[in-house]
């Protein structure tokens, strides 16, 4: 048997599809984003997989109706659970595993059915008991008003105090807001460093006159050069070497308020004693309660992607928040949490958990015309913010973003209506522009959700969502149809370090209820995060292992990869056919995001995945020649990209010949020498135009 993606991948007419998903990721697939999750793949690619790898004959429409009743999908490596969420779509039953509890969780959320009607319901009754209270504890008083009005954002600035005690703002330039399109729209706001007032200037001003104190200077240059500071004197001194002498992190100093006016505009001004009082009494409160509240306990654990935060103190995680964040989350979190029903509360679970990336010490300000709030993954490391953005975290609707209130609308409702109404985005040209629209082509996702393989293969279209390791399944020899998903490459993100920040809030909350969230951190001693060659390939290889097991015989393993290093290539390369899988297609597609080595990102993204095609070992077809192969493969994509316009980078290009070179050795059986001798051909030839010969 032979499916029909192991021929061809109609990537012409699925990339514009992709494209205008990828620009609204969050509107156009709001299932996967009903949390934050790390490298999210592009659902309308993950469709196309799913039916590639279940259909024989030819290819389907895009857009028609498909139902693969009876066909089992497994997902190893399942994250945000794109895979999953697609082929529950086109009728298949589904189990999905991760390591990862915070993927399990929200994952879990994403595929669950629930009475919308009922969320509101709950809605309204949180609101009804905390909404008054966090919100009283985010106010101001604007000058001329006759009475308090809610405050949006508070701005912050970290201060290091100098041996000789001067205390220095972490100011790199004085304007902290300007506008997304400022070249249209220079107005920006400029905090004086003499008398503190919020100035209006242009965004580029060199040279001001503060029209409050008269004090001149350039607000483009701040106290902070890079990694050092300078003080009144002209001394210079290494902020590092400033913040690590202390045991806790910074301190904090508010510099400006964004608030509403009491006719509801948005206005930026200088914080009052009204201000800091109120700071204050917050600070009270949570003194008074913090020990009822369900709030963070864990240490941050050192790796590559926190020892950043570390060095400047945050060495546990309730470290990330402020007093008035913490009270506020801890008040919302505490109503949830006496929720009755199971399924309802860990919605608002997951709600909650997701309004954190949002409401925390490392967020910062994003500039007006744009969403305010820049999330604290912005960054893949967690990079402490040197002029962090507070966050209202209830919210005013219509007024704010990243808040509990806002993200229920957005996130959680748009979630669950995707549910019901499963669309696809649908492309019309009316030979002028290009629009898109929103069109229905599948059966509301309505799978039922089981906790072993033996009710999974009785339910009417199953899901099983699995916290485990994969390279061991609870799964039965020759069980799945097939196996498409998206694994950890080589060499990049630590997902478990990013993730603790949010399993040391769903542990605290739900550790009875749920085993996985009842473990010291995220962490798995088999979470494929490794960064040398000789690990990462070793778990991968175990864990596909495991996919041949349960994979039946005529099944497929489909996974979409790219690395901008023939060395990541030859770790997938040695993972798949140490695994016992032939390589049988490589099928260029749009990833979900660029990326490139940090030397060549500027001048060589990669915008590209291979979706990597692949059989348990098969009588390979006879190639005669390998380089003539690869390099005929080669130039068949490139004229398929050049007859529908796509400009390729020669990131792009590294990405179609190091796939056909793997895929080529992988038919012919070629050792592991052989194979890294043909990738470097392949390189040479399709990407640096060499002409070489291959001994």
């Amino acid at each position: 048997m032979k499916y029909i993606i192991e021929n061809d991948f109609p990537f012409e007419q699925i990339d514009p599809i992709a494209e205008i998903e990828s620009y609204r990721k969050e509107i156009n697939r709001p299932i996967y984003h009903i949390h934050k999750w790390w490298a999210k793949r592009l659902g309308s690619v993950f469709r196309s997989i799913v039916s590639g790898a279940l259909t024989e004959g030819q290819w389907k429409d895009f857009y028609e109706y498909q139902k693969y009743t009876g066909k089992v999908v497994l997902d190893p490596f399942m994250g945000s659970g794109t895979t999953l969420g697609e082929a529950a779509k086109l009728g298949a039953s589904i189990i999905g595993c991760d390591v990862n509890p915070v993927s399990t969780f929200l994952v879990t959320q994403a595929m669950a059915s629930v009475n919308i009607n009922e969320l509101k319901k709950e809605f309204k009754s949180i609101e009804r008991d905390v909404k008054e209270e966090i919100l009283s504890y985010y106010t101001t008083m604007v000058p001329g008003a006759s009475k308090s009005t809610p405050a949006l954002y508070y701005f912050w600035v970290k201060v290091v105090a100098t041996p000789e005690g001067e205390e220095i703002p972490l100011f790199s330039s004085y304007v902290f807001s300007k506008n997304a399109y400022a070249s249209k729209k220079p107005d920006s706001q400029i905090w004086c460093p003499s008398c503190e007032s919020i100035i209006v200037e242009k965004y580029n001003s060199t040279d001001i006159k503060c029209p409050c104190c008269s004090h001149n200077f350039n607000p483009q240059n701040g106290p902070a050069k890079g990694t050092k500071i300078v003080d009144s004197r002209g001394n210079e001194y290494k902020i590092k070497e400033l913040v690590s002498s202390k045991e806790c992190p910074p301190k904090h100093k508010l510099y400006a308020i964004m608030a509403l006016n009491e006719a509801g505009e948005k206005v930026y001004i200088k914080p009052t004693q009204y201000d800091y009082d109120l700071f204050n009494k917050t600070r009270e409160r949570f003194s008074l309660i913090k020990g009822d509240l369900p709030l963070p306990t864990m240490k941050v654990r050192a790796g590559y992607n926190t020892n950043q935060a570390r060095g400047y103190n945050y060495n546990n995680w309730c470290d990330f928040f402020n007093e008035r964040q913490l009270l506020c989350l801890g008040l919302l979190l505490q109503r949830i949490l006496k929720i009755k029903d199971k399924v309802i509360r860990d919605h608002f679970v997951c709600l909650f958990s997701g309004t954190l990336e949002f409401n925390n010490l490392f967020c910062s300000f994003k500039g007006e015309g744009t969403g305010a709030v820049r999330h604290m993954f912005s960054n893949h490391i967690l990079k402490p913010e040197r002029t962090p953005l507070e966050n209202s975290v209830w919210g005013t609707p219509g007024k704010s973003s990243g808040t509990f209130s806002t993200l229920f609308e957005s996130r959680l409702i748009k979630a669950k209506t995707y549910l019901d109404e499963p669309f696809e985005v649908f492309i019309e040209n009316n030979g002028v522009k290009c629009f898109s629209k929103k069109v229905v082509c599948s059966d509301p996702i309505r799978v039922n959700p089981t906790q072993s393989w033996e009710t999974f293969k009785n339910a009417s279209q199953g899901a099983l969502i699995l916290n485990a390791d994969s390279s061991s399944l609870p799964i039965p020899d020759s069980s799945v149809d097939a196996v498409i998903t998206d694994p950890p490459y080589f060499d990049f993100v630590h997902y478990s370090e990013l993730s603790d920040f949010f399993y040391a809030w769903l542990s605290n909350a739900l550790s009875g209820e749920y085993e996985y969230l009842n473990r010291k951190d995220s962490s798995h001693e088999n979470e494929v995060q490794d960064r040398d060659n000789e690990s990462f390939t070793r778990k991968i290889c175990t864990i596909f292992k495991e996919c041949n097991r349960v994979l039946k015989e005529d099944g497929l393993l489909c996974f979409s990869y790219h690395h901008s290093t023939i060395d990541g290539w030859m770790a997938i390369y040695d993972s798949v056919t140490k695994a016992g899988f032939d390589i049988v297609a490589a099928h260029p597609v749009k990833a979900e995001m660029s990326v490139a080595s940090p030397k060549s990102a500027a001048k060589d993204p990669i915008n590209l995945d291979a979706i990597l095609v692949c059989k348990k070992e098969v009588n390979p077809p006879k190639i005669e020649n390998p380089q003539d192969e690869i390099f005929s493969r080669f130039s068949d994509y490139v004229e398929r990209f050049n007859v529908v316009e796509r400009n390729l980078s020669s990131g792009d290009r590294f990405v179609i010949a190091c796939s056909q070179a793997i895929t080529v050795a992988s038919c012919l059986r070629m050792d592991r020498e052989s194979t890294i001798d043909l990738v470097k051909w392949s390189v040479e030839i399709c990407v640096q135009n060499k002409k070489i010969s291959l001994k």
